[in-house]
């Protein structure tokens, strides 16, 4: 779909991934309209288990024969970290692992939805997995931009790519909601815990169609190591009916913790679910109807009541049917409007400003404020990381909005990798939260090959969290003078200072014409960099 590139963001000093969406998806101005909304969706989400985006946009490309292109890119969080599509390469996951992996996806889902967004294209390869085992969740509202728009065959082929994870409404083509991605989680469980998905096939078609019409094995029937807890959530989650799977993340997240446990789930009654955020499942709903049908098809009881006369039920059929389109033609004839009445406020976007220019700005809303302070490795210092109530809500007049004021990185002592070697360093300090930066080499006459030498920050020096860190390393060599022409007691001299420590070894030419202070006429070396306390034969004239 696209090419991800590390970048540097000038202003604030972080480290950024930047996205670049294919020319073929590019060329389509209904795409780029959806996906700029569904870009500003995402951005709205903040939450430790979901990839940030910071800033979306267009850039200008020429191509080659002089025609300009829209080209659209997305600025996301740079996570450190492996794919779990990479992970579940090397074989299935140790249970325990696999059950906190699916309790972050789980936590961003519960976090995503309740924003109203859904990711429609939960799968390994749209999940991280940082170093410090954090689980990261990316590309939201990215799958949505693709299908809702008019897509290409091109980006159709594309979507049929992630089959293995389609929940059944999907492959039917039918609407989506939040159990969808319930779903797709399901079938990123079964993975982790087999090493392969509940349903293959030679295409993206039959695969698809498995999803519809075939019911999926038990997790434990390929991976012994599977307990019969973890058995039932994933058949749970993948139940071909939306309404017979999970209706929540948190449902998810507390049945997987469960069985993670060892304990089997106890699944709700169906009148429990029927008061779900979705609503009755149809054959719940239908219940008093079935009810009513039998009894009116019942010959053995008499009735005790008269009918009312068919002209009532006609008139109040014809009464509702009336109201009904009256209520229509007025929801229809509303305009829709972005104005707040007299009454309302709607914070501000205050990100990036000064606590003295967000206070203006609040006082001309009629809004207080108050500030409050924390620590940020983005936001400069004495900028504004985030208010609450955030940006967009709406307040009466009078209402006091919390304004968080960054304090900068947080300062710790930047640690001593001198004298180390830089393989071990450098993860050291990307471990502690630090940047690898820029690595020069320098001769050293006592220092070894690849031992640091010196770094920027300097060692015990308080350094904001997050910095990013220069080395110095050694290359292991030092720099042969040339010699020749010099007196044979200078010559050892230079060669032996600390600054070379070489070791020289003069050697008698009786051959040449006597000449004062017996010159070196040839070097072993030549001048250059050579290997620490390397041995220089010097050849002086001795006459």
């Amino acid at each position: 779909m696209s090419d991800v590139h590390i970048g540097t963001d000038s202003r604030l000093g972080r480290t950024v991934a930047i996205k670049l969406l294919k020319s073929s998806l590019a060329a389509d101005p209904a795409f780029r309209t959806r996906f700029r909304q569904e870009a500003q969706a995402a951005a709205r989400m903040a939450h430790p288990t979901i990839v940030r985006v910071f800033d979306a946009g267009e850039e200008t490309i020429t191509e080659d024969d002089g025609t300009e292109t829209q080209i659209p890119f997305i600025i996301m969080e740079f996570v450190d970290g492996r794919l779990l599509k990479d992970i579940i390469k090397e074989g299935p996951i140790e249970t325990t692992e696999a059950v906190r992996i699916i309790d972050g996806v789980l936590t961003a889902l519960e976090y995503s939805h309740r924003a109203g967004v859904v990711h429609r294209d939960i799968k390994p390869g749209n999940i991280m997995i940082t170093k410090a085992g954090q689980v990261k969740v990316m590309d939201f509202g990215i799958a949505r931009a693709i299908s809702d728009s008019a897509t290409t065959v091109a980006q159709t082929t594309a979507i049929l790519g992630t089959a293995s994870y389609f929940s059944p409404e999907q492959a039917k083509g039918e609407s989506v909601d939040a159990r969808t991605d319930l779903y797709s989680s399901g079938v990123v469980l079964f993975e982790m815990l087999t090493g392969r998905p509940p349903f293959r096939g030679d295409t993206p078609v039959a695969v698809a169609y498995q999803h519809v019409s075939e019911a999926p094995v038990k997790p434990s029937s390929i991976n012994p190591k599977v307990s019969p807890a973890l058995d039932t959530v994933v058949l749970h989650a993948l139940a071909k009916d939306r309404f017979d799977r999970y209706q929540s993340a948190v449902e998810f997240r507390g049945d997987v913790e469960t069985a993670g446990a060892g304990h089997i789930p106890v699944r709700r009654p169906a009148d429990d679910i029927a008061g779900g955020l979705f609503g009755a499942p149809p054959e719940v709903a239908s219940t008093s109807e079935l009810a009513l049908k039998q009894l009116a098809e019942d010959q053995t009881m008499d009735r005790t009541q008269r009918r009312p006369p068919v002209i009532w039920i006609w008139a109040g059929i014809v009464s509702v049917v009336v109201i009904v389109i009256a209520v229509m033609f007025w929801a229809l004839s509303l305009s829709p409007s972005d104005e707040l009445p007299d009454t309302s406020r709607r914070v501000p976007v205050l990100t990036g400003t000064s606590y003295d220019d967000a206070q203006d700005t609040l006082l001309e809303l009629d809004l207080a404020a108050t500030k409050a302070e924390e620590s940020s490795p983005t936001v400069a210092k004495d900028e504004v990381i985030r208010t609450d109530p955030p940006s967009g809500t709406i307040a009466a007049p009078g209402n006091v909005v919390k304004v968080y004021v960054s304090t900068g990185a947080e300062l710790v002592e930047m640690p001593d990798t001198t004298n180390q070697p830089f393989s071990a360093a450098e993860p050291f300090l990307t471990e502690r939260e630090f940047i690898s930066g820029s690595v020069t080499t320098q001769n050293s006459p006592d220092v070894p090959e690849g031992i640091v030498i010196d770094t920027v920050p300097e060692p015990h020096s308080q350094t904001p969290l997050g910095s990013t860190v220069d080395f110095t390393v050694s290359t292991g060599l030092v720099t042969m003078p040339n010699v020749v022409g010099q007196s044979l007691t200078a010559a050892n001299q230079l060669l032996m200072t600390t600054d070379l420590q070489l070791e020289p070894t003069p050697v008698a030419d009786y051959t040449c014409d006597q000449l004062t202070g017996s010159p070196i006429i040839k070097q072993s070396l030549a001048p250059g960099d050579v290997p620490q306390k390397s041995e220089v034969t010097l050849t002086y004239c001795a006459g």
